[in-house]
């Protein structure tokens, strides 16, 4: 399946949003008049379905042969459990923090030590959740992790150039820029909303100052 088709899934299920007055605000702290949430997905059998074939299809095809898949918490989990199932592999997840009680750890599940572990995200928007997942498994975990395999990314350049400098490989089934000519022919946007969205992809540090936000 290609990434516009994946791209039109998103959209078909209303996994992506636009909001420009007010924006709105992720994790890392930027605005912007887009939102993708494929979350969502999880509740719509048939997107599902062909999501979790899709991801399994690609992990064959890029011969990445893991021991174990992880999600992070909380969004990559449920993607994380599907594909495990399909692979008939153990599963872990990874917590944001690690625990306050009992023996502190970050990472649920059992995960034994010099394995490959393949991390599963939902969504890659500047890559600090995703890299941050990859870290605690090679230095708590003690494994190989050298691989993120999302849904959806931004394509923004500070995510690419976090990557890079992490020597992790991303790997994502629909990105920014197909969804946008998707949504353009489908008539899910207009072209004025489509100029803003560039807008934001150029500059989204400073993207809601330039819009008056």
């Amino acid at each position: 399946m290609s990434s516009r088709k994946i791209a039109k899934i998103l959209l078909e299920n209303k996994a992506v949003k636009l909001s420009f007055n007010p924006p709105f605000t992720y994790v890392s702290g930027i605005s912007s008049p887009i939102y993708t949430d494929n979350r969502v997905l999880v509740s719509f059998v048939k997107a599902r379905d062909a999501i979790v074939k899709v991801l399994v299809k690609t992990i064959k095809k890029n011969g990445l042969a893991p021991d174990y898949i992880a999600g992070t918490a909380t969004a990559g989990i449920p993607w994380a459990s599907f594909v495990a199932y399909k692979l008939g592999l153990p599963m872990i997840y990874v917590r944001p923090e690690p625990k306050t009680h009992g023996v502190g750890k970050q990472i649920e599940g059992f995960l034994e030590e010099k394995k490959r572990v393949l991390v599963l995200e939902d969504l890659v928007t500047t890559g600090g959740s995703s890299l941050k997942t990859v870290n605690v498994i090679k230095n708590e975990g003690k494994c190989e992790c050298d691989t993120v395999l999302c849904i959806f990314t931004y394509g923004l350049e500070k995510a690419k150039t976090a990557f890079l400098t992490a020597g992790i490989k991303l790997i994502a089934l629909t990105n920014l820029d197909d969804l946008l000519k998707v949504a353009k022919s489908s008539g899910y946007i207009s072209p004025d909303d489509l100029k803003k969205i560039l807008e934001y992809k150029k500059d989204p540090e400073n993207w809601a100052s330039k819009m008056g936000l």
